[in-house]
C-alpha cells in the first residue's frame, strides 16, 4: 500500500559517498531548508560506523518527517546487496533502511546513489541517463521521471580487462593522471552514446569538475546540491516506490 505523504512534510536527505557523507532537510519541491553539511566518510566505512556517523550529523538539524538515502551500491528494499568502495564484506545484506529508520525514528527508503541523484537532476522528459564520477563511476537510468531497475553498469568490463570503476574511478584519475582519465572520459562517452542512445546524459560527482573537454549539447553537469534533491523525490508519486527495484550487475 502507498503511504501518503502529509501536508509540507520535510525531508532528510543523505548521500553516502566513498570520501564524505552529506546531509540535508528538503521540502517537498526539492527546494534546500538548510545549507548541506558534509563529514568525511569514517574508517573502516562499516555499517556500526557510518550509522554513528549520519546520527552525530543529523543530531541538531532542524525537524524532519522521512528519509531518503543515497547509497555507493547496490542496493534492494532497502537493503545493501554490494558496496565495492565501502566494503561488501560489511555491507552484504545489511538493512540500512530499517536500522536507520530505528535509529532516528522515522520512516526510511535507501537507493543507490547515482538513482537518488538522477531523481533530483533530470527534467521528466524521455530517456535520461546520469553519471556520477567519483570514488566509482556511479550510473542511473529514467524513463519520463520515473526510476528505471538500477544495473551496476560501473562493475561491467569496459575496456583492456577493466571495469567503468578501474578504467575512471577515483584510483584511475590519480594513477593515470588528468590528461589521460580525461581521454578515457571521451571514450566511455561515446560508448554510453551509443549503447543507451539517451535524450540527456547528467554527469555529476566530485570528478565531474575535472573533465576538459567539450560535452555534447544534451550533456549537462550537475552539482552535489542539485543531486541531493532527488530524497523529496524518492517519496512523492512521481518517484513510487514500487518503481525503485534493483537487479544484478551483469
Amino acid at each position: 500500500m502507498e503511504k501518503k505523504i502529509a501536508s509540507s512534510p520535510k525531508f532528510l536527505s543523505i548521500d553516502i559517498g566513498g570520501s564524505h557523507i552529506k546531509a540535508t532537510i528538503l521540502n517537498d519541491k526539492g527546494v534546500l531548508q538548510m545549507d548541506y553539511d558534509k563529514v568525511p566518510t569514517p574508517l573502516p566505512a562499516n555499517p556500526e560506523n557510518v550509522v554513528n556517523v549520519i546520527k552525530k550529523l543529523v543530531k541538531s538539524f532542524p525537524a524532519y518527517d522521512y528519509i531518503s538515502v543515497g547509497f555507493p551500491g547496490y542496493v534492494k528494499h532497502g537493503v545493501v546487496k554490494t558496496a565495492p568502495n565501502l566494503g561488501t564484506d560489511f555491507w552484504k545484506d545489511f538493512d540500512l533502511s530499517k536500522k536507520l529508520e530505528k535509529e532516528l525514528g522515522k520512516p526510511t527508503r535507501v537507493v543507490n546513489d547515482a538513482d537518488m541523484q538522477g531523481l533530483g537532476v533530470v527534467s521528466g522528459k524521455g530517456l535520461e541517463m546520469v553519471i556520477t564520477l567519483g570514488t566509482g563511476f556511479g550510473t542511473a537510468l529514467l524513463v519520463d521521471g520515473q526510476l528505471m531497475p538500477h544495473l551496476e553498469l560501473a562493475h561491467h568490463p569496459f575496456a583492456k580487462g577493466k571495469t567503468y570503476d578501474q578504467y575512471v574511478g577515483e584510483r584511475a584519475l590519480e594513477k593515470e593522471g588528468l590528461d589521460k582519465w580525461n581521454r578515457r572520459m571521451k571514450k566511455v562517452l561515446k560508448s554510453l552514446k551509443t549503447v543507451i542512445n539517451y535524450d540527456t546524459l547528467y554527469i555529476g560527482g566530485g570528478n565531474s569538475d575535472k573533465l576538459k573537454f567539450k560535452l555534447d549539447k544534451n550533456m549537462k553537469l550537475v552539482t552535489n546540491q542539485d543531486g541531493i534533491k532527488g530524497g523529496s523525490r524518492l517519496w512523492l508519486k512521481d518517484a513510487r516506490h514500487d518503481l525503485i527495484t534493483s537487479v544484478p550487475s551483469l
